[in-house]
């Protein structure tokens, strides 16, 4: 294999694991523990309701 050959790879599965990280972490901040989401009015609307 040539010396670019290993980079491209080597930017691939650094690609592919920063777009996880950064995807884990949105999720990871939209829903709490329970898997609630944090910031929705609708259900939000639905406890009060409750």
């Amino acid at each position: 294999m040539k010396i670019g050959d290993i980079l491209y790879i080597v930017a691939m599965i650094l690609f592919a694991w920063i777009t996880f990280a950064i995807i884990r972490g949105n999720f990871q901040r939209k829903f709490d523990e329970e898997g609630r989401r944090i910031d929705d009015s609708a259900s939000r609307a639905y406890e009060e309701e409750e």
